[in-house]
């Protein structure tokens, strides 16, 4: 028999990829997880990169408010270098060495710090300045000006010539060349009469004196930076006073620029000329995180292995100077002092987005129960299973994350990337995991049928309390630390993980704490409730404690959304107090009008019709009232009794009633005498020194008064110090009675419409002015914006895990509705029973949040320091910010959260009567 030929059969795939039929199957819910990751990869992306952004521009403008002149690294020879014999020294000050040893030391120093070579100079100088007695320049006091020989590099490349040219050098310039030329910037010019031709005589040593040619005036390009402003006489002469003249006499200083190659020319004089290299850093360079390395590169070049490489390039004698570590310094520390309070806000927003991102896979887990039931009983392993659900996921999340991510970069451009990827990967992680997580926990064990997990029913089991009681123990600890440390100790300038942590620790213990409580009330009610007439109140209360007994997320993210909202919200209104506070001390009224010499008159009227202007109150300041018994000037204010006790009720600074500051009606001669002295309020300080005797002052304009002090008070609106008087300004002489300021109160006063009435003679002074010049820096605004940001999206994951908990048990609810409207309850019925039945955890997170909000600020209070993001400095003329309760940023969050669950749920009724039962009563469905 033949063999038969058997055709090969192709194996054909009968089963579609797993990750394609899902996700045909179910669109809108990759939708919308994929909106859920991109958005919280997004702000999680943002974070550190907004950090850096404020982080980098708080530090340049610490530099630019500096100035070249505390920035720039001075690098100059020392006497020592002064002792070469005079050709070798001749040498050693031409423009060709110097720029070699300029050269050497830019590639030296730029290894490690970023420095602008465009705005670095080098030259010579004389150390010493030169008294030109030529009678034709400016002497304000019969004083001949002094003068600094300076040879620029560069100066036609740094300035725009006005008159004249540029001067030039004779080839050979040397210590016995007689005559060189130079050029002055214009305002040296204008001020010291220079003209182009003038010529000045330079003292010699021991021969005639150098005559300098100005021929040429120049105008600085940019007289702000580095190579102008570094040192300032270059292009502004100053006045200085004459050394040991009682009469303060004044004369000129300025400065006259030579050609680099005229340098050996000063060395015929007796100004001691010096070589100088001026490094100035690139502030678009420098970086925000980098004060510890550049204050470490900033000590190498002042003292340490940098500077003896510098001496090894450029010459053994040479020096550095400057106060850039200190910029650094105080840059460090501000951001040490705002950092922590910025992780504080993250941490919280951080874990409601985590738990929000764990409520989604968990919420995806339930809906697809059946499934997962069908494919364990099928033999589906765990491992299999988790890597089906992991893949599924992973294609929606990970190209999510990566496109919240590139939104993130785009919108915060310049800022480091790596702690923006690392945040955005560990938002995609979870998002990935919490799926599988959730559905190898729920189907371990192969079942059709799972138990239910009432809450009322639950009971926690051992590793649920040794986790609870060590959860308890870490937030102990991190309240602790924060108590006793404070947000900001430590080398980390964000501060210490766990401290960060400290409110977000307060929040899970309360969470789990409610739960073990929540059962009690509902066992309490539950045999009452069954007694009551009617279906909704026992059916209700019996569905509240049906509720799933893991809703430990769900309160988790509600207590901790609204413990970061509360503690976010004091922060930020303890800042606005602070800053209002100190605003308020600073300028006494809403705003303020000074005139030293006396207000004009009619001022006051024109003052009180500016708009947003309520009340004006006229007082006289005395700065040199000078009691008769030899102790120093005390200031004295003028005050009308009423109104100036009004003022300060206003305010809040140091209250009184008016009737004590009246002078008596039987006074007929002001100023008072010893049998009827005027009555006055002063510091403490003077209070003690002086009693309650009548004593007399000399006033400013040489009347006297007699007072007597008849009350003490810490703080005056008009006058800012530890010193002061206020008396009756009826009971003063006239002249010293006159206004001299106007202190005004109202509801925002025009600041233009003040000053247009004040006039140029005025000084106007305003509340509001002054509370934001309080932010003067980056850092303060940046990270309030951050906080802000962090509190807003925190509540916006509390109001996602709120409706997430709520779609949960949608399904169930449609159906129960569905079932009892065939039994005959009516739709209002049915709206009241979803209602009530969601109350009881609608008020168990309000309650609970709002309680837990307040513990935590109470707690976290004494470690936390508002004061340095209020002012910006270590001390406020408040004193120190604290943080305090707002009772806004408590209850109106909570207050949000029973509204919404309410609404949702009446939502939910009305939405479920008009669709019909027809869906939710087919035979088979197990909700």
């Amino acid at each position: 028999m033949s063999d038969v030929a058997v055709p090969a059969v192709r194996r054909v795939r009968a089963v579609a990829p797993w990750v394609r039929t899902r996700l045909r199957a179910a669109p809108a819910a990759a939708a919308a997880l994929a909106l859920l990751v991109a958005v919280t990869a997004f702000l999680a992306a943002a974070l550190p990169l907004a950090v850096d952004r404020y982080d980098d521009a708080g530090l340049r403008r610490a530099l630019e408010a500096a100035g070249p002149g505390r920035t720039t690294v001075q690098l100059y020879t020392s006497r020592a270098d002064f002792a070469p014999p005079p050709g070798e020294r001749e040498t050693q000050l031409r423009h060709a060495a110097v720029r070699a040893a300029h050269a050497k030391i830019l590639a030296l120093a730029g290894r490690m710090l970023p420095l602008d070579p465009e705005q670095s100079s080098y030259g010579v100088r004389t150390t010493r300045r030169l008294e030109v007695p030529d009678p034709w320049l400016s002497r304000p006091d019969e004083v001949p000006p002094q003068f600094l020989l300076v040879a620029p590099n560069a100066l036609a490349d740094h300035s725009r010539l006005r008159a004249g040219r540029l001067p030039r050098a004779r080839a050979g310039t040397t210590a016995a060349t007689r005559a060189v030329e130079a050029a002055v910037s214009a305002e040296t010019a204008r001020k010291l009469n220079i003209e182009v031709g003038s010529v000045l005589h330079v003292p010699g040593v021991e021969r005639a004196p150098l005559a300098v040619r100005v021929t040429g005036i120049v105008e600085p390009r940019a007289p702000r930076e580095a190579y102008w402003s570094a040192t300032p006489v270059l292009r502004s002469p100053s006045l200085a006073n004459v050394p040991g003249d009682p009469q303060r006499s004044v004369f000129w200083v300025g400065a006259l620029l030579l050609p680099p190659d005229a340098a050996p020319a000063m060395l015929g004089t007796p100004g001691t000329p010096e070589r100088y290299w001026t490094l100035a850093p690139k502030v678009s360079a420098v970086h925000g995180h980098e004060p510890a390395r550049l204050t470490s590169a900033v000590a190498s070049l002042e003292a340490g292995p940098l500077l003896q490489r510098v001496r090894a390039a450029a010459s053994p004698d040479v020096e550095a100077d400057t106060a850039l570590d200190e910029v650094f310094a105080d840059h460090e520390r501000l951001r040490s002092a705002i950092g922590p309070l910025v992780a504080v806000a993250a941490s919280g927003t951080g874990t409601v987005a985590a738990v929000v991102l764990l409520m989604a896979g968990s919420l995806a887990a339930d809906r697809r129960r059946a499934e997962l039931v069908l494919l364990r009983a099928r033999g589906a392993s765990l491992r299999g299973l988790a890597g089906r659900l992991l893949a599924e996921t992973a294609v929606v999340a990970v190209p999510a994350a990566a496109l919240g991510l590139a939104a993130a970069r785009s919108a915060l451009p310049g800022a480091r990337p790596l702690y923006a990827v690392a945040a955005a990967a560990a938002t995609a992680l979870l998002a990935c995991v919490a799926l599988p997580l959730r559905a190898v926990a729920a189907h371990r064990s192969v079942r059709v049928h799972a138990a239910r997990g009432d809450v009322a029913a639950a009971r926690p089991s051992r590793r649920r309390t040794v986790a609870e009681l060590t959860l308890l123990t870490v937030a102990v600890g991190a309240i602790v630390a924060l108590r006793t440390r404070g947000t900001s100790d430590g080398p980390d300038p964000s501060g210490d993980p766990l401290v960060s942590l400290a409110p977000v620790l307060v929040g899970v213990i309360a969470a789990l704490v409610l739960v073990r409580l929540y059962p009690l009330p509902l066992r309490a009610l539950a045999r009452p409730a069954g007694r009551l007439r009617g279906v909704v109140g026992p059916l209700s209360l019996a569905r509240a404690g049906r509720t799933s007994a893991s809703a430990v997320l769900p309160l988790l993210a509600l207590l901790t959304a609204l413990t970061t909202a509360a503690f976010g919200g004091s922060v930020l209104t303890g800042v606005a107090d602070a800053r209002d506070r100190a605003a308020v001390l600073a300028v006494g009224a809403d705003a303020r009008v000074d005139a030293p010499g006396g207000l004009p008159s009619g001022l006051a009227d024109r003052v009180r019709r500016v708009p947003g202007v309520r009340d004006v109150t006229a007082v006289s300041v005395d700065s040199s009232a000078h009691p008769q018994d030899g102790r120093p000037t005390v200031p004295l204010a003028g005050v009308d009794p009423a109104g100036y006790a009004a003022l300060a009720l206003h305010t809040g600074i140091g209250t009184f009633d008016a009737d004590v500051l009246a002078v008596p009606g039987d006074t007929t001669a002001p100023g008072g005498s010893a049998a009827a002295p005027l009555p006055a309020l002063a510091s403490p300080a003077v209070a003690e020194r002086y009693g309650t005797r009548p004593f007399p002052v000399r006033l400013g304009d040489g009347s006297h008064v007699t007072v007597r002090i008849v009350g003490a008070r810490e703080r005056t609106p008009v006058l800012v110090g530890e010193e002061f008087l206020v008396v009756d300004r009826a009971g003063l002489p006239a002249a010293a009675a006159r206004p001299t300021s106007l202190l005004v109160t109202g509801d925002r006063p025009d600041a233009d419409g003040l000053r247009a009435a004040a006039g140029d003679d005025a000084r106007v002074r305003l509340r509001a002015e002054a509370s934001a010049a309080y932010v003067d820096s980056p850092l303060q605004s940046g990270a309030e914006r951050v906080y802000g940001a962090a509190v807003a999206a925190g509540a916006g994951y509390a109001v996602l895990a709120l409706l997430l908990t709520l779609l949960r048990a949608a399904p169930e609810r449609a159906a129960l509705l569905a079932r009892l409207r065939t039994m005959g309850l009516t739709r209002a019925q049915g709206r009241r029973l979803l209602v009530l039945e969601s109350l009881p955890q609608a008020l168990l997170a309000a309650a609970g949040g709002t309680l837990t909000a307040w513990a935590a600020v109470r707690l976290l209070a004494p470690g936390v320091d508002l004061t340095t993001l209020a002012v910006a400095t270590a001390a406020s003329p408040a004193g120190p910010a604290e943080l305090r309760t707002d009772p806004v940023s408590l209850l109106v969050p909570a207050l949000a959260v029973v509204v919404l669950t309410v609404g949702v749920a009446a939502a939910q009724a009305w939405w479920t009567g008009r669709r019909g039962s027809v869906r939710e009563l087919r035979a088979g469905d197990v909700r």
